[in-house]
């Protein structure tokens, strides 16, 4: 049996890892910070099957002693501070995290178990200011954000010791992917909970920002599956996970309300743009230019063509099915609320 660590186990990409080596056999070590509360997130479900170590990304003796804990075979750096807009509020935050923190973790690994498969979740967001379309491994970065800054020194930290000292390390540039585990802060979430809470008489509408944003949206399942794939291979390498499709914000919103029976007609432009109910006229999304980005990523379109070919690798969950997926989720999750009460 192999032994997997998983940093960020908490979290979407984490317990659909977990479930997944899991399933596989792994025994399945997650870190996790100490807090006055225990908090076991998406894994909650789980929890009796994996063995948790208290560590903490900034501080690399924790990250020494989980890895000799854990006697790791495969490493996955899946923590992060994810969301991209508190990363202009917490820049030094999430750079110590996204940034520093990969450093630790692979200075762990270095100094504890070289021989150990390490994985880095990079992202999209490095691309930012997008220098061609699609984006695939040899495109360019240039990130938009203090999170996808981070993230371009955590790619580049994980590809300068697999060359500096020979470490089995990938990175998983993986574009924008959502599931029914996705934080409420982010606003796809944002969008379902809304259109849930809206069908049930809890609340009138939705603010937004960008609407135009366009981004390339796959399912955590899938894309965790691609994470396993590329510690499989005879040699270490770097892929852009993706769907090769991009769409707006605006229409990840049609949809949604779309799947419990509610069409929208849009009405003006810009911070004036507003969604109707196409049958009652009634605002059910509205902008509020406090949530665009200060520098904003307005495309982002993946090319997973080398990750098709090299890993095998393909996604289940199609875009349309995605969001009807989280929205039936939150229907569930706002019934039951009600029930409670």
């Amino acid at each position: 049996m192999k032994n997997a660590l998983i940093t960020g186990i908490t979290g979407q990409d984490g317990s659909y890892l977990a479930e997944l080596l899991l399933e596989k056999g792994y025994n399945v070590y997650g870190i996790m910070r100490r807090k006055s509360v225990v908090d076991y997130g998406n894994v909650e479900h789980i929890k009796d099957r994996i063995k948790f170590i208290y560590a903490d990304m900034t501080d690399v003796i924790s990250l020494m002693n989980a890895m000799k804990i854990s006697k790791a075979d495969e490493v996955y750096n899946l923590a992060a501070q994810s969301f991209v807009a508190t990363s202009w509020e917490q820049p030094l935050a999430t750079a110590e995290i996204d940034a520093l923190g990969v450093t630790n973790m692979l200075e762990a690994i270095r100094m504890v178990n070289p021989k150990a498969r390490f994985y880095q979740a990079s992202t999209s967001e490095m691309f930012g200011l997008v220098q061609e379309v699609p984006q695939k491994e040899t495109t360019p970065f240039y990130p938009r954000s203090p999170y996808g800054v981070a993230k371009v020194y955590g790619h580049w930290i994980t590809k300068n010791y697999r060359e500096s000292y020979g470490l089995f390390a990938c990175c998983g540039i993986l574009f924008n992917h959502e599931s029914e585990r996705r934080g409420l802060e982010f606003v796809t979430r944002k969008i379902t909970d809304g259109v849930a809470r809206i069908k049930c008489g809890l609340q009138d509408h939705i603010e937004l920002g960008n609407m135009n944003a366009k981004r390339d949206w796959g399912h955590s399942q899938d894309y965790v599956k691609a994470m396993w794939l590329m510690l499989q291979q005879e040699s270490p390498d770097d892929y852009v996970i993706s769907t090769n499709e991009t769409r707006t914000v605006r229409e990840f919103v049609e949809i949604a309300f779309k799947h419990v029976g509610i069409d929208i007609n849009w009405q003006g432009m810009g911070v004036d743009e507003i969604g109707v109910d196409a049958t009652t006229g009634k605002t059910l999304v509205s902008i509020n230019p406090t949530f665009f980005r200060p520098a904003e990523v307005e495309l982002l379109l993946g090319d997973c063509t080398k990750a098709e070919k090299k890993l095998g690798w393909t996604r289940d969950v199609s875009f349309s099915e995605l969001v009807q997926r989280m929205v039936d989720n939150d229907m569930k999750i706002i019934s039951s609320e009600t029930l409670k009460k």
